[in-house]
């Protein structure tokens, strides 16, 4: 089962839409919404707050946030417990 190239949900078989470029790309598209967005408008799935890719995306930049905050955090309390000392 393949995930559509726009949205990365789920294609399931019997279903969807493949388009093959000129180069020999594939795209697998779930609907038509998908394939719509992606070739006549140009947009990218993990930009649009509907879709799955979106949903990933933003939760990893979250969990990437939370790092460098936790880093900077910890730089900060080394650089007080420094200057204590």
């Amino acid at each position: 089962m393949a995930n559509c190239s726009f949205c990365d949900g789920p294609v399931l078989k019997g279903s969807g839409m493949i388009y093959v470029k000129k180069d020999g790309t594939i795209f697998n598209f779930c609907s038509s919404k998908c394939r719509k967005n992606n070739l006549h408008l140009g947009r990218e799935g993990r930009r649009q707050k509907w879709t799955p890719a979106a949903k990933k995306f933003i939760a990893r930049q979250a969990s990437k946030a939370d790092l460098i905050k936790a880093e900077k955090k910890a730089t900060e309390a080394k650089a007080a417990a420094g200057k204590k000392a």
